[in-house]
């Protein structure tokens, strides 16, 4: 599903959305029966760098500037955190904490921030945004991971083989959206049909 697609779904009285730098979204729509819903997010799997994570994060903190209660979705389709050594030197792992702390100082003022996977998402890209928000909902062909199986075994130096076997009965071994659902990651998967009606009722 396309962006265009997925807000069409999601507000079919329309909203107001303005494509930013690095693959970010700011926007907001007017839902009856719940008024504004703010919205950010990361599109078409651009993968999340120092920009573009500063850029989220500087919005979340606008709002929380601004003493918004109004909730927060955040649209989530990224590759992964940007794979570049300029990014990793200049404090990569601190623009993805500092977007992940601005997402929990949300919540901790009243905003309520609900995360809508309609793409791919992995590694700190993922943990940073989806997995930051305080309700993580998915469309069925999202396909999200923290880390695929060749990573972990380099990094727990167990073989491929072995967690390919571990991923067939452990959830927590394996990527994909059943997985991240079995073990609570993912709180809800939203046919495509069904998503104004279901936004409507979670918020």
């Amino acid at each position: 599903m396309t962006r265009d697609e997925l807000l069409t779904a999601l507000f079919p009285a329309g909203c107001s959305i303005q494509p930013g730098g690095f693959g970010t979204l700011r926007g907001m729509a007017e839902l009856p029966g719940t008024g504004r819903v703010e919205i950010i997010g990361i599109e078409a799997g651009t993968p999340l760098g120092i920009e573009g994570a500063l850029i989220l994060s500087g919005h979340v903190l606008d709002l929380v500037a601004a003493a918004s209660r109004a909730p927060l979705l955040v649209l989530v389709d990224t590759a992964a955190q940007e794979m570049a050594r300029r990014e990793e030197l200049l404090g990569l792992n601190e623009a993805l904490a500092h977007l992940a702390k601005s997402l929990a100082l949300a919540a901790e003022t009243g905003m309520f921030t609900l995360g809508l996977l309609y793409g791919r998402a992995a590694a700190g890209a993922f943990i940073a945004t989806a997995l930051s928000t305080q309700m993580l909902v998915a469309l069925p062909d999202a396909y999200p991971s923290v880390m695929d199986l060749p990573s972990i075994a380099r990094v727990t130096k167990l073989k491929l083989e072995t967690l390919e076997a571990l991923a067939q009965t452990t959830p927590i071994f394996a990527p994909g959206l059943e997985p991240l659902f079995a073990t609570g990651a993912i709180a809800e998967i939203w046919p495509p049909e069904a998503l104004a009606a279901r936004l409507a009722a979670t918020l």
